[in-house]
């Protein structure tokens, strides 16, 4: 007989409903509806609800959406900005067994049609902002697969057109606010459905399940000492890794979402005065946004605030400036495929001693795993060999636990050689301190990060190689002081087009591209290659250091 079949605390003591229940951050919202039913819950202008109301309407969606069929394994998406509707979507969507596909705001039509199909999208929330982009994006799908359509119409926003039959609201009424959701039957079940620029020009489909989401939004709170009540701001977009699982981490502490559907710094400012706002997110772009603003904005906030930054490695001097306005700074990274933040530099008392520069530096290191993420290694890609923590020698970052995605949509090929050895890849290459922190050095698949948002090379490339005049054409990260990065275009142009310039090329760019994706710079000229014919980018990037 087997040992295990000796072991005492496995005989008739079988999980069942009383001592095991999936995981999934679902039950916050009910419990915060439960214990501070009348606390703030959203904050969008005039409009203000508590735990209970929100919670109601979360039911309300849910319950119209199962009537008109949504159920397990649906696809429902947005296309909206930081409001109420998208922080309710979170939960409404999966309570009834369907998949939240939050879509990037800032993609064109083509992209947006593709991520549409690909996602198998029966319904689509819209905000009027957007109607354009959408409206060319349905035009390019097959009829029988176009989503129904659902406007939302926010007060903040005049102008554009409605696209569906019926707005959100009126959905709404169609529920019933005492619906009986159910928890999922599995907490490896999907949750949302979030897609990345990748390497290439399609983006990749990354899918979460409830158990995920559920441990990153508690790990959230803890690495950020959130407590009881934060009162947080929209500053992140909800879309970009469902808000980096904040949505149910505010649900999770029971605080108040304060919506902002513009990143402005006058609006930001008068929302952590006015609504004591303690805690927001952000990439290196929106804190260098708020360093550089004019004095009269900062003054009058006499309340701490913290941080948390990821994205492009925030430069020191920007951190520092961030502290010398008394907000303090939490340093995370993290990529899509980990639902956001799933490294944080964690701070040492100790290091409080130092100078503000001196803190700056050691706050710019991305830092170790978050308490729900199992396991973090430096290591050589082939061979997953960890390197050394001297500093020095470069491997690339690995991670592995429940906060690692299910996988990409439709492209095992991609899950499997994203999942070799067992460990996470994440293509960026890094250094790993004596005190286990890691930090980034360059990244090995050349991705762009251009104001928090991946740009694929390639698809810049793609784009470029169709413009009459372009021979070859490479694309780089140029730093950018505002946007942390931007596209750098070396082009070689075919004999006897010599007469093409800088501008006719962006505006090439412009005219099918997202306007983030669009280069900044073009350098005419030879590309330097191996003897293979490979295109020599290493050489490239530092040219564009010294543009």
């Amino acid at each position: 007989m087997s040992a295990s079949a000796h072991n005492i605390y496995e005989m008739s003591l079988d999980p069942n409903p009383a001592n095991y229940v999936p995981l999934t951050p679902l039950t916050f919202i009910e419990r915060a509806a439960s214990v501070y039913p009348q606390h703030t819950a959203v904050v969008h202008g005039s409009i203000r609800r508590n735990w209970a109301e929100t919670y109601a309407r979360c039911r309300q969606l849910a319950s119209a959406l199962r009537q008109r069929g949504i159920g397990l394994g649906d696809t429902v998406a947005t296309m909206l900005p930081n409001i109420p509707e998208m922080f309710e979507a979170h939960f409404g969507v999966p309570m009834t067994g369907a998949v939240l596909n939050t879509l990037n705001i800032r993609l064109d039509a083509e992209t947006v049609a593709f991520m549409l199909e690909h996602g198998e999208a029966k319904i689509l929330f819209t905000d009027r902002e957007f109607s354009e982009t959408i409206s060319k994006a349905l035009r390019l799908m097959p009829a029988a697969k176009r989503p129904l359509v659902i406007d939302v119409d926010d007060p903040q926003f005049a102008g554009g057109e409605k696209l569906g039959t019926l707005d959100y609201e009126t959905l709404l009424t169609e529920g019933d606010p005492q619906f009986a959701w159910q928890n999922p039957a599995n907490e490896w079940q999907a949750i949302t459905l979030n897609y990345t620029s990748g390497t290439t020009g399609n983006p990749k489909g990354v899918v979460y399940h409830h158990r995920g989401a559920y441990l990153n939004a508690i790990s959230n709170a803890m690495v950020w000492d959130m407590g009881l009540h934060p009162v947080y701001l929209w500053t992140l977009p909800m879309f970009h890794c469902n808000g980096w699982c904040f949505p149910w981490t505010i649900a999770a502490t029971t605080g108040t979402s304060v919506c902002l559907r513009q990143v402005r710094a006058d609006l930001i400012f008068d929302l952590i005065k006015n609504e004591k706002v303690n805690y927001f997110c952000g990439a290196p772009i929106v804190l260098n946004l708020l360093r550089n603003a004019p004095d009269h904005l900062k003054a009058g906030i006499d309340h701490p605030v913290k941080v948390m930054t990821a994205g492009a490695a925030p430069p020191a001097a920007v951190i520092e400036g961030m502290e010398q306005m008394n907000f303090e700074v939490t340093h995370t990274y993290g990529l899509t495929e980990t639902y956001g933040p799933s490294v944080v530099c964690a701070w040492h008392d100790e290091w409080n001693a130092l100078s503000l520069e001196e803190r700056a530096v050691l706050k710019s290191r991305q830092g170790v795993r978050y308490p729900m993420l199992e396991g973090l290694m430096i290591a050589n890609p082939q061979t997953l060999e960890p390197v050394p923590k001297d500093s020095r020698t470069i491997g690339e970052i690995f991670m592995r636990g429940n906060n690692v995605m299910k996988g990409y949509l439709k492209n095992p090929g991609a899950s499997e050689e994203a999942f070799q050895g067992g460990w996470f890849h994440s293509g960026d290459l890094a250094v790993w301190h004596e005190d286990g922190y890691i930090e980034i050095k360059d990244r090995s698949k050349d991705i762009i990060i251009s104001g928090g948002e991946n740009i694929s090379t390639i698809e810049v490339e793609d784009v470029l190689y169709r413009h009459p005049a372009v021979m070859e054409v490479a694309i780089v990260a140029r730093p950018d002081e505002k946007w942390g990065e931007t596209p750098c275009a070396f082009v070689t142009v075919k004999p006897g087009m010599e007469h093409v310039t800088e501008e006719e090329i962006i505006e090439f760019c412009r005219n099918q591209l997202a306007r983030f994706k669009v280069p900044k710079t073009v350098v005419f000229g030879p590309l330097p290659k191996t003897s293979t014919g490979k295109m020599q980018k290493y050489i490239l990037r530092e040219r564009a250091q010294q543009l």
